[in-house]
């Protein structure tokens, strides 16, 4: 696992490990980073099923809760079968992206 801080952004990324065990990971982590936007790329991993994209719910809810936000970056799966709960985008722009939208967002009070 390596993160790399940009600004307000802290992106994790992922090279030989399962999802599952980088949730795990994460979670032991989550301290060092709690009060970044948090982007997850999985792009080097092999194809990856729904359900251990399903696995990011839980700490992508928290994280979400705590008015951060939380992006995978994954073009190894099927986007219109995952959790509306995850926001799960094919590259690393759209991710910053997105939460650059998301920050409009909650400037603006949505």
């Amino acid at each position: 696992m390596i993160i790399d801080k940009n600004g307000n952004i802290s992106v994790i990324t992922q090279e030989k490990a399962s999802p599952i065990e980088l949730v795990k990971k994460i979670q032991a982590l989550y301290p060092k980073f709690k009060h970044d936007n948090i982007i997850v790329s999985l792009t080097a991993l092999a194809p990856i099923s729904t359900e251990e994209i399903a696995e990011f719910i839980e700490i992508s809810n928290l994280h979400k809760a705590s008015k951060h936000s939380f992006v995978l970056v994954s073009n190894k799966v099927d986007l219109d079968t995952l959790p509306d709960q995850l926001d799960v985008v094919p590259t690393l722009q759209e991710a910053y992206d997105i939460i650059e939208m998301e920050d409009i967002e909650r400037d603006l009070g949505f």
